[in-house]
Formats: structure tokens, C-alpha cells, sequence
């Protein structure tokens, strides 16, 4: 049997040595492995941020690549607002019930404000351990590994990334640091796509309020249904809680309000002799927009200051100019939801500029309707003058030139009752065509036609039917104004009696103006008065009105019983006209 001599040591030297490269090789390969799956993983990443549009989405995808490229358990992105606090907070790894349980996000304060205060990369091993740390509030879990990497946006710090829990490892090291670095690096860029994104498509969506708004003014809608339209459209575009649209007079009085959504009744209807101590005076003195963070706690708002409650950022903007101005729009949103951004707000001026425009346009348009429709309406009655009453003339001319051929007595009759029905025909065109001719300006009080009319529409209401209506004579010229608001006074009270006490199924007023005369006459065809009846209170006052005019109050039932009633107020006209 042959025996193998020994290896002598120096030959199993280089055997090692082999191993031992053998061995880094593998530790090599394997380093290179992980940094290749690493930057696909990153690459990954990066791809899926840079996907969306949808700036809220954008964000999540943002915290949940970070997350994974470098196996933390829990991350969050901080959104920064202003006065250097979170505005926004988007946590991953806390589920809906514990997050709930934890309470309010995040504000900005401790180890997360001190990314904000030095925005630069910070690792720790132990996140408890630096001075900025104070805790965490209840049935928060426990966190010790830190990464927080700043994201910026155009050379502007946006917000930060912040990674917890490093899995499989004590602590983040410098490559976990420069992989997220890296990624945000990419989400600035995601985060300026969609943000360029939404402010397009939110300028977009104000212009086609715009258009809207415009196209339903000039179609002749009714203008409080349009402004209402209007705060909705402004309420969705720019996601707030509640919309009110003030209506603002010459001197700055609120002469009404609009309002939509949240406690939107709380605002509705607010008429106030001035807009001093409101909001819209604060929008009206910056002639612009005017932005305020907190309204419930507003010092500029002391009227009424208990309807803003629960209510916290604001934006307010003027409709219209100082030389025609419409009114103030204000947007609301509730405690703790994020002030408007500029994205939001940044085409609000110009939708109220063109709401201002949408409304003078309306206004013109109604202007010119208004002058076509009084041309109409004196060419109405020139035509009746020269054409209806010159044939009314003639044909009683000839009626009373051919009744001396008549010799049967009843044809006399018969001719002399067509003649006084064509004087009576007359004298109701004639009064159409004053009522016709008399138009009643802007701003100056409506005259006693105007007034009789819209009295006598009035009573419909409580009559339960429209009363019939003649007027003849100068109204609007003979009758002082003392006389004048008698007269209104007459008619309502005539009809409210026989509304009361008639139960009649049809009315007639006439007013009439003849022989230096004013005549209300009110008949109907109710029971008729009852028999030994005493006058009532309100006959009294029509006698009372009547006497201290000097004139005449005369109450009788038709010749059939229980054939109604006729009231007749009669009083005396000065020479003069007034």
C-alpha cells in the first residue's frame, strides 16, 4: 500500500486564497445584483409617479414608491402651506381605524417641522434621540429608524418625505438616502406636471362657467336664477363648502344675498342699509381678491359675526366696477379643510369680471327690449288715434245725421243707444291710449294708473279671481297726489270688503276721471247688502275719506236681490292741474 505524502503548506496556500477570492466575487456579484434590483426598483418607481395627472394620486404614488424602494414599514409625504405648517399630510402603512383612533394629522410641529425649518436630507437610527422630537400622540406606533428627504418643485421646497421602520435593518444607510433622494428628484417633476395639469383644467372649467353664465343672462333668463347658477358652478370649481353672492346698491347698501351650500341659510336674504362690518365691505375697500384663513375669528366682521361660525378659510372677490358695480362673491370652507390654494383661485377674478360683463350686457339687452317695447306701444296708440277713433267719429256722425229719417220710435231708441255706445268706446280708447303714452321713468314714483293696476292685481289673491278694470280719463294728470293715494286706499279697501262679507264670483273697478269729477266705482255679484244692516267699520272709512275731500260716498244694492253691490267714492278735482 503506497501512502500519499503529505501537501506541504506553502501548496494549500494558494488553494485559500482562491476561496477567499471566490467568496468576494460572490459578496460582489450579489452587491451588484441588489444595486441593479435596487435602480429597477427606483426606475419602477419613478415610472409610476410620473404616470398620473391627478395631482391627489400623484402624491399617494409618490409615498407608496418610496416606501418600497427602500422596505420601510410606514411613510408619509407633508404638503407645506402657509406660515410654514403642513397643509396636507398623506400617511401609507396606518390603516383607516388606527389612523382614526391617532386623531388630528400632523400639523408641523417636532422632528417633521424640522425638515421644514432646514430642508436637507436627515437620517436616524433612533428618531426619539433628537432634540426636535417631543413624542407621539396615543395609539400612535412605535417608530425609531428615520429618513426625511425635502421635495421640491421649480427650485421651491413642496413638501417632505418621510420613511419609518427600516425592515431588516437597524437603521436607513447613505444609499437608502440617495435612492429617495433620487425619487424625489422625480416627484418634483410629477408634482409640477400635475399641478400645471389641474390649474389648466380648473381654468378651463371657469371659463365654461363663464360661457354658461353669459349664455343664460343673454337668453332672457330671470337673473337671480343665472347668479344662482352661478355660485354653483363657483362652489364645485373651486371645492368649497358654501358660496354667497351679495347684491350691492350705488352706496354700498347689501340689497339682498344669494347663498349655496353648507349653512348656506344663515346667508340667504341679508339686506343691510350699508356693507360696513361684513365681508363684503373688506372685498369692496381691496377692490380685488381678498383671501382670509380664519372668518369665524375675523376682527374686520362685526355684523352679525355668528354666521360664519364653523366656518374657516374664505376668499371673497368684487362683481363688477366702483362705476357699475353687481355685488361681492364669497367661497367658504369649513374648520380644518386647507386654504384655497392659488390654483383654485387664480381664475376667480376673471369669472367675476365676466360675471360683471355677462350682467351689464343683460341689462342693455333689457334696456333695449324696454325701448322697442314703448315704441310699440305709442305706435299701438297712434294707430288708435288715427285710425280707430276717426272711424268711431264717422260712424257716429252718419248714426246721428241719419236719425232724423227715422220716424219709428223704437228705431230712435234703438239709434240713440249706438251713438252713446260709440261715445263710450271711445272714451276707453282714449284711455287706453293715455295709459299706453304714459310711461313711468326710472326712479321716479309710478303714477296712479301704474298704481290702480297693480292694486287691482293685487286684491286677485285674496278674491280668488282677477276683477275686472276700466279706467278713463287723465289720471296721471288731474288727480293731485293727496287724491291719488285715496284712491288706492278706495280699491283696496272696497275689495277686501267684498272679498269678506260678497262671497261674489266676479268684481269690476272703473276710476274715472270726468267734468273736474274722480269716480271709483266698485260693483260685484255677490248676496247684496243685507236688509236693516248698519254700514261696517270699513264703509266708514271710505264715507270719512270721502267727506274730507269734499266729495261722496254712495253704497246700494242692484235692483234684483242678492244681484250684488255697488259702491261708488266720488269727490271733486281741483281747476289746476297738478
Amino acid at each position: 500500500m503506497v501512502r500519499e505524502s503529505p501537501e506541504p503548506a506553502d501548496s494549500r496556500l494558494p488553494r485559500l486564497r482562491l476561496d477567499q477570492l471566490l467568496d468576494e466575487l460572490q459578496v460582489r456579484i450579489d452587491e451588484v445584483r441588489g444595486t441593479r434590483d435596487r435602480l429597477n426598483g427606483l426606475l419602477e418607481a419613478v415610472m409610476a409617479v410620473g404616470r398620473e395627472l391627478d395631482l391627489p394620486q400623484v402624491l399617494k404614488d409618490i409615498v407608496e414608491a418610496a416606501v418600497t424602494v427602500v422596505d420601510a414599514e410606514y411613510g408619509a409625504l407633508g404638503v407645506i402651506g402657509d406660515g410654514s405648517k403642513l397643509s396636507e399630510f398623506i400617511p401609507v402603512g396606518i390603516g383607516d381605524d388606527l389612523r382614526a383612533q391617532i386623531g388630528d394629522l400632523p400639523s408641523g410641529h417636532g422632528l417633521l417641522g424640522e425638515l421644514i425649518r432646514n430642508p436637507r436630507p436627515l437620517r436616524l437610527p433612533e428618531l426619539s434621540e433628537h432634540p426636535a422630537s417631543y413624542g407621539f400622540p396615543p395609539h400612535h406606533p412605535p417608530m425609531h429608524s428615520f429618513l426625511g428627504v425635502p421635495i421640491r418643485v421649480r427650485g421651491e421646497v413642496f413638501g417632505n418625505l418621510y420613511l419609518t421602520e427600516k425592515r431588516g435593518a437597524a437603521d436607513f444607510d447613505a444609499e437608502d438616502e440617495a435612492v429617495v433622494t433620487t425619487l424625489a428628484v422625480a416627484a418634483g417633476i410629477a408634482i409640477d406636471n400635475a399641478r400645471l395639469y389641474e390649474e389648466g383644467r380648473l381654468k378651463q372649467r371657469w371659463l365654461a362657467a363663464s360661457s354658461d353664465l353669459t349664455s343664460a343672462l343673454l337668453s332672457g333668463a330671470e337673473e337671480t336664477e343665472v347668479l344662482d347658477g352661478m355660485l354653483e358652478h363657483a362652489v364645485d370649481i373651486a371645492g368649497a363648502d358654501m358660496g354667497v353672492f351679495y347684491l350691492v346698491g350705488a352706496g354700498g347698501e347689501l340689497r339682498g344675498s344669494l347663498a349655496r351650500g353648507e349653512g348656506a341659510e344663515a346667508h340667504q336674504g341679508v339686506v343691510l342699509p350699508t356693507s360696513e362690518g361684513t365681508l363684503a365691505e373688506a372685498a369692496l375697500a381691496q377692490e380685488g381678491l381678498v383671501t382670509v384663513v380664519d372668518v369665524e375669528n375675523e376682527p374686520r366682521i362685526t355684523v352679525q359675526p355668528e354666521r360664519w361660525k364653523g366656518f374657516g378659510p374664505v376668499v371673497a372677490v368684487t362683481v363688477g366696477t366702483k362705476e357699475r358695480l353687481s355685488g361681492v362673491l364669497i367661497l367658504a370652507r369649513r374648520h380644518k379643510r386647507p386654504p384655497f390654494s392659488g390654483a383654485e383661485i387664480t381664475a376667480l377674478p376673471g369669472f367675476a369680471g365676466q360675471a360683471a360683463l355677462a350682467l351689464e350686457l343683460a341689462d342693455r339687452r333689457r334696456d333695449a327690449e324696454q325701448v322697442i317695447l314703448l315704441e310699440d306701444r305709442d305706435r299701438i296708440a297712434r294707430d288708435l288715434h288715427d285710425l280707430a277713433i276717426q272711424r268711431l267719429f264717422a260712424t257716429g256722425m252718419t248714426l246721428q245725421s241719419a236719425r232724423r229719417f227715422v220716424e219709428h220710435p223704437e228705431a230712435v231708441d234703438r239709434l240713440n243707444r249706438a251713438i252713446d255706445d260709440l261715445d263710450s268706446t271711445i272714451k276707453i280708447i282714449r284711455s287706453t291710449i293715455f295709459g299706453l303714452r304714459e310711461h313711468d321713468p326710472q326712479g321716479i314714483a309710478p303714477k296712479l294708473r301704474s298704481r290702480v293696476v297693480k292694486a287691482v292685481d293685487e286684491a286677485a289673491g285674496t278674491l280668488g279671481f282677477a276683477p275686472a278694470l276700466r279706467m278713463e280719463g287723465l289720471l296721471d294728470t288731474d288727480v293731485p297726489s293727496e287724491a291719488a293715494e285715496e284712491v288706492i286706499a278706495v280699491i283696496g279697501e272696497a275689495l277686501t270688503n267684498v272679498a269678506r262679507h260678497a262671497r261674489a264670483g266676479r268684481a269690476e273697478v272703473s276710476v274715472v276721471v270726468e267734468d273736474g269729477v274722480l269716480a271709483v266705482t266698485v260693483s260685484d255679484d255677490g248676496i247684496g247688502m243685507s236688509p236693516g244692516g248698519g254700514p261696517h267699520s270699513g264703509v266708514r272709512n271710505l264715507s270719512e275719506r270721502a267727506e274730507r275731500l269734499g266729495g261722496t260716498l254712495t253704497v246700494h244694492a242692484r235692483p234684483r236681490p242678492g244681484s250684488g253691490t255697488v259702491l261708488q267714492w266720488r269727490i271733486p278735482l281741483p281747476n289746476e292741474r297738478n
